[in-house]
């Protein structure tokens, strides 16, 4: 207790933001396969569900769970899209050059609103006669000669 000194390893900031973004692609992908075995088990459901149950016979066309099925796929490639391809170029490096940029614009915008005050509010540079500076400053009316 007291003569054993305990080690803990401290992860520095950068190992851990990249052990973060590591955890946010492994739950992208989860949900990824999630959506893929609900996808195929919808799938087959709907496919069941038409012919053995009838159910859909009354409405406007016979294979309603056809279009059912294509709706989904688009909505499943659009997700497989946003996290295979959409990830690749707009991952955290390209979060942190962008960020980059806006702020090197808003530094830009500041300094170029900085000149302009500089040069509209310009305060005298040539100092006042000093006379002049005492004669405001005596609170006694001036000498008549």
């Amino acid at each position: 207790m007291f003569s054993k000194s305990k080690k803990t390893e401290r992860i520095d900031a950068e190992q851990r933001e990249q052990y973060e973004y590591a955890r946010q692609r492994i739950k992208q992908k989860k949900n990824l396969m999630r959506h893929f075995v609900l996808f195929l088990v919808g799938s087959v459901l709907l496919i069941i569900i038409n012919p053995v149950l009838g159910y859909g016979n009354e409405t406007l066309f016979q294979n309603w769970f056809v279009w059912a099925i294509l709706i989904w796929t688009f909505i499943f490639l659009v997700h497989l899209f946003n996290v295979f391809v959409m990830n690749k170029f707009m991952d955290k490096e390209w979060e942190d050059r962008q960020l980059e940029k806006l702020k090197a614009r808003q530094a830009e915008r500041m300094a170029e609103l900085q000149k302009k005050v500089d040069t509209e509010l310009q305060l005298p540079t040539t100092p006042q006669d000093t006379s002049k500076k005492n004669a405001l400053n005596n609170p006694l009316p001036p000498d008549v000669e």
